[in-house]
């Protein structure tokens, strides 16, 4: 009995060592992909669990904001208001970079737009496949005469402000009549729950159009459209033309990494890109949940990120890691 009692009591011990060592996060599902790779690596070589809930950036700021969590994520980098309502000690940790794939369910594989004509179909005023100003774009492309249906982000996302930011700052009639942030009021179209939300959307109606992380938009086959970027060229989203993009933004990039990449100068670059965050207090609670985090966040920012290409993800540029390590390094423990 005796020995029964003391290896139930060792048991129990270890159990609550492994929850100790459990951690909690929610939010955006644009770096869903390779979250879920890091997490479950980390997991194996670490020991450390850690369980995420894909529910979009704005539901990942409530939940870290009400203590529910013990880190969040979004593609869109908080408020100062949020900063506040969440305690002020909020770190924003970029983590990689990513492309919004154009996608479309009408068979155009080779499609060429601007931002003015994708804010046009987006503000209801291009309706067909076969519009004159799609035309004008794709010379010699087949365009169908197909109702364009539109796909749009149903909860607050982070997906959205990458998208709706690109939009307002190409269009001016985008940025007087809706605006940019992770939620706004759609002029037209329907709404899909988070990147697998719209893509299923966009999958199950002909002629949609919608917007959706690279990763999705590879994964699910998409016909994708070439972008006109601030060069005037029409380039296409791939790991290396978000790249370009990072590292023409983070050299305007404010201390506290809260910044945009959309519409970045270069050649290369693809203009609707956006860095992603994991969001974490500075001042942690508890010691070894804190000592865990901060682990993690080092390894996500060295050993992490040599998975990022193969999911369709750009690492972040050198020169940023190394400050974003910098940060990180602040992170305090009881």
């Amino acid at each position: 009995m005796k020995k029964a009692l003391i290896f139930l009591l060792g048991f129990c011990l270890l159990a609550g060592s492994a929850m100790a060592l459990t951690l909690n996060g929610a939010g955006a599902t644009f770096p869903y992909p390779i979250y879920s790779k890091w997490f479950s690596d980390y997991q194996k070589e670490k020991g450390v669990q850690i369980n995420y809930a894909p529910i979009g950036s704005g539901g990942g700021i409530r939940q870290f904001t009400n203590g529910v969590v013990d880190f969040g994520a979004s593609d869109a980098p908080m408020s100062d208001a949020e900063l506040k309502a969440a305690g002020g000690d909020v770190l924003h940790i970029p983590t990689v970079a990513g492309a919004v794939a154009v996608v479309n369910n009408a068979g155009l594989n080779d499609l060429k737009l601007d931002g003015e004509t994708l804010a046009g179909i987006y503000l209801g005023e291009i309706k067909k496949w076969n519009d004159g100003k799609i035309a004008e774009l794709n010379p010699g492309l087949n365009l169908p005469d197909k109702e364009i249906k539109v796909v749009y982000r149903s909860d607050a996302s982070g997906t959205t402000n990458i998208f709706t930011n690109y939009l307002a700052r190409v269009d001016s009639r985008w940025a007087t009549r809706v605006g940019a942030d992770k939620s706004v009021a759609w002029p037209v179209g329907v709404g899909g729950k988070g990147n697998a939300g719209v893509a299923g959307a966009v999958k199950n109606n002909d002629g949609a159009i919608g917007y959706v992380e690279l990763a999705y938009a590879v994964t699910n086959n998409f016909a994708m459209a070439e972008m006109k970027n601030r060069a005037g060229i029409f380039i296409a989203p791939s790991v290396d033309s978000t790249t370009a993009a990072a590292d023409g933004g983070v050299k305007k990039l404010p201390s506290d990494f809260r910044g945009l990449i959309v519409n970045q100068p270069g050649r290369n670059s693809y203009p609707i890109c956006g860095f992603t965050w994991l969001l974490v207090h500075k001042n942690q609670s508890s010691a070894e949940k804190g000592a865990a985090l901060k682990d993690f966040l080092k390894w996500a920012l060295t050993d992490g990120q040599s998975s990022a290409k193969d999911l369709y993800y750009a690492p972040l540029p050198g020169s940023l890691a190394a400050k974003v390590l910098t940060t990180i390094d602040s992170i305090t423990t009881p």
